[in-house]
């Protein structure tokens, strides 16, 4: 799954970048990568851009996703997450409502600048 990890030009946000599809496992490795980049920086705030990728795992596997991978993962749990999705794109949609019910600071948008100011706010 080709990704890239990166500061925001402003140096306040993690952007990471995927392309392709996407599933539970992959999504996981690509987390603890940026998270470890986010705290080598400082950074508690990650733009997960996913304009060009699609998620391919089931509700089921999504669920688990985040109520038991990212649980029991050595993550930032407190960190402020927004996903950026294609406006037609409806596949990360539940990853979004099951993140948020297992309290994770998870975002959804389909507008960069909305994104944007979400992690500034």
């Amino acid at each position: 799954m080709p990704h890239t990890i990166r500061l925001s030009p402003d140096g306040t946000y993690v952007i990471l970048k995927v392309t392709g599809e996407i599933d539970t496992r992959t999504a996981m490795a690509q987390n603890m990568e940026a998270n470890a980049f986010a705290k080598k920086h400082g950074v508690r705030k990650y733009l997960v851009d996913l304009v060009e990728c699609r998620n391919v795992q089931s509700d089921l596997d999504n669920y688990a996703f985040a109520y038991e991978d990212m649980m029991n993962a050595p993550v930032d749990r407190e960190a402020r997450i927004v996903f950026l999705v294609h406006p037609d794109d409806h596949s990360h949609d539940f990853v979004e409502t099951v993140s948020r019910n297992a309290g994770l600071d998870v975002t959804l948008f389909r507008d960069r600048a909305l994104a944007e100011a979400h992690l500034r706010d």
